[in-house]
Formats: structure tokens, sequence, C-alpha cells
């Protein structure tokens, strides 16, 4: 007796991308574009797009002043900043090409900063380097013995951003869902599984962009993870409208350069305001967004990870000073004065937090560029750090190449 073949079950679409946030809707507006005849669904688990890293971030296009010739994050900056220009350009959203000074106060800054010069030029960049006199003329209310100018860098609307993105991917076909969540991903012989908040979802194959749930998401598609995303609360503050003219410039502090992050700048924002910051202290949740945001479930996980241990035995120091300057504003104040004495407690105002999603591996490691790993159905963003917002065109469009090569069966059938 023969038996009858197994029937495959119904796809809802050929591809599910969850998350979005910059990188994830990026995806799904270049792949439509490369593959009109492909159905996507667009999961995001909040109410609006852009609700996390890429709404709660500092607005700069970044340059690719710091990154390692060679590296994704240094070639991703570089096409990503002339790529978010050319886009709002061509959709009439806003952006200022106001440029950036990273500032030496000290001889030890000094000397690192003709370190930052160097790498500004082997990134292809056209950095101007300038003594304290010449800071003076150009920004009156900066202090410092030197700096070095990078004219490329700007602000951007990259909400406004994503908007558009979602408009454009949504006119060639993609189905975004707002309120999805993803509570797990499974892979089946010949297809993928979704469990979500409003019914299962099943596709061909996954493009994850899960920022602060990457390394979860991952886990369910049976992953070996090898990684932890710690979540950073960064602060910022905003200064009062008298203050609007303060600088002409972004200023930045010389980084140092056994930390990870880049230290609390001045940051002319596209709507005209300035805002201080950020920090970066542990969150006490994934979406820590202020100190009484507590997730037990969140912390458990992080305990049991190694790489955490590691990670705070490595930068215990700063760490601790991250606290300290967080829940005391005049340590906050005083990383400001170093650079901009003018300023004073008073200016400091109440401004919302972003999270970042770092990547930490066992051995207590920050992973500090992007981190893109496959599993049978899906291709996974595990780790997009800072310039991610800068860089999300050629970010997406890697991804493309990446997917329409791990899919050949799609790309195939794109091309009929």
């Amino acid at each position: 007796m023969t038996t009858a073949p197994e029937r495959r079950p119904a796809l809802d679409a050929d591809v599910l991308i969850v998350g979005g946030g910059i990188v994830g809707v990026s995806t799904a507006m270049q792949l439509l574009t490369r593959n009109p005849g492909l159905s996507i669904i667009l999961a995001e688990k909040e109410k609006a797009l852009a609700m996390h890293q890429s709404g709660h971030n500092s607005g700069v296009i970044h340059a690719g002043v710091y990154y390692a010739p060679g590296s994704l994050k240094a070639e991703f900056c570089r096409r990503g900043a002339d790529a978010t220009y050319a886009f709002s350009a061509e959709h009439g959203l806003r952006t200022e090409r106001c440029g950036k000074l990273i500032v030496a106060t000290n001889d030890i800054e000094r000397a690192r900063l003709k370190d930052l010069f160097v790498r500004c030029q082997q990134n292809g960049l056209h950095p101007e380097m300038l003594d304290g006199a010449a800071l003076r003329r150009i920004e009156p209310n900066i202090t410092g013995i030197a700096a070095v100018r990078v004219e490329s860098s700007g602000i951007a609307d990259y909400p406004a951003i994503v908007r558009k993105m979602a408009e454009l991917a949504t006119l060639n076909g993609a189905d975004i869902r707002l309120s999805c969540e993803i509570l797990s991903l499974r892979e089946e012989h010949d297809h993928l599984v979704a469990s979500t908040t409003t019914g299962d979802i099943r596709t061909r194959y996954g493009i994850v962009c899960g920022g602060l749930m990457a390394d979860r998401l991952a886990a369910t598609c049976g992953m070996e993870i090898d990684f932890r995303i710690i979540p950073f609360r960064g602060e910022y503050f905003r200064l009062p409208a008298s203050k609007d003219q303060i600088v002409n410039h972004l200023i930045y502090p010389v980084p140092d350069p056994s930390l990870p992050f880049l230290g609390v700048h001045l940051t002319r924002m596209i709507d005209g305001y300035v805002t201080v910051g950020p920090n970066a202290v542990l969150a006490m949740a994934r979406q820590g967004y202020r100190w009484r945001d507590v997730n037990m479930h969140d912390l458990m996980e992080m305990a049991a990870f190694p790489g955490f241990w590691k990670m705070l035995r490595s930068h215990a120091r700063a760490g601790f000073q991250e606290g300290v300057n967080s829940v005391w504003r005049h340590g906050y104040l005083n990383l400001c004065r170093k650079y901009c004495p003018g300023l004073q407690l008073d200016d400091l105002l109440s401004y919302p937090a972003g999270v970042r999603a770092q990547a930490v591996m066992r051995d207590g490691s920050m992973v500090q560029d992007f981190l893109i790993r496959q599993s049978k159905h899906c291709l996974h963003v595990c780790n997009a750090p800072s310039p991610a917002a800068t860089s999300a065109i050629p970010i997406g469009a890697h991804l493309v190449e990446q997917f329409l090569t791990f899919a050949e069966d799609l790309q195939m059938r794109s091309q009929r």
C-alpha cells in the first residue's frame, strides 16, 4: 500500500524579518527592491517602529573616525554616511553636515589625538589638525590644547529615515506587523515557524535583527551561543534653549583606547537643541531605560554567563565611575566641563536615555564589530554596534547579498 505524500504546510510569506529597527527595515526595503517578487513579513514587538536603539541614539551621522581600517565597521560607516545623506536628500528628510571636533585637553590626550588623526587618514577621511588657538576661533565656548576636525560628520533624523524606509518597503509589498512579538523561532525541515503574540508565522527563511534580544532569538533556532547581549544604558541630558548655540560642531572628547565607548559629548540635534551624553551604565534590564527598571530574569541570565563577570573585572574601575556619575550629576557635569567649562549644573535638563545591545563573548571581551551568523533557515544579526544607524543602508545591502547566497531557491525564483 502506498502512503500519501506528506502535505507541506502553507507558508505565510517567503521571508520573515524580525525587528523594526533601522537595520531590519533597511534590509526589508532593499530585499524587495532587489527581488520585487518576494513576499516579506516584518514583525516588530512594539506599537511603532524605531522604539529602541534606532530611536534612542545621538542622531549622529558618523564619518568612521575610530574604526580599524578594513573592518566591517569602517567600511560600512564610510559608505553609510554617504548613503544616509543621499537617502535623506532624495526623500526630503533633514540632515546637517555640521562636522565633528575631537578635543584634547591634556598632553596624554594630544598623543592619542595624533593616533586618531592617522586613523582618519587610513579610513579615507580628510581630517584637519587644529591647535588650541584655531579651536578657540571656531568654537569659543570649547577649551582644549588641540583638536581634530572631521567635516563629513553630521546629524540626521533616524526615526524619520526608518519611517520612510518602511513606507517604501510597504509600497513594494512588505507586510509590516506591529505589536507582534516573536516568542520563539523553530526551524523545521524546509521552513521556519515563528511563534508570536499574534499567532504562528510560517515562512521559508528568516533574517533576525533582534537587537537586545538577538542572542535569545538565535538560541531558539538551536544555535550554540558563545556570547550574550549585555545591556548598557546611555544617559543623556538636554541643554536649555539659551544654550542652543553653544557649539557649532559636534564636540567629542578623546576616547580612552582601553574602553569600548566614546565618552560624554556635546551633540547638536536635528531639532535645533543640544544634548550632553551618553555615559555607559550597566542596565538592570534589557530594556532598562531607568535605574528603577529591574528584570530579575535578565539579571539572572547575565549572572549565569561567565563572560559577564570577566567583563566586569576587566572594566571594574571605569564601570564604578560611570555608575557614580550616573547618580551624582556633579560628576557627569565635570566630564562636560573638562572641555566646555561654561556649563552649570542647572544646564543639565532631563532627556530620555537609550540602551545599547552589547554582545560579550565567554572570555569577557566586548564584540566591537558586526557579528552575523547563520542557522538552518535564518541569518542572525547578533551584534550591530554603533554606528549601526549611520551604516544601516550598507548593512542592509550586505545582509541581502548574504541572504540571497544562502537562500539560493529564492534567488533563482527572483531571476525567473
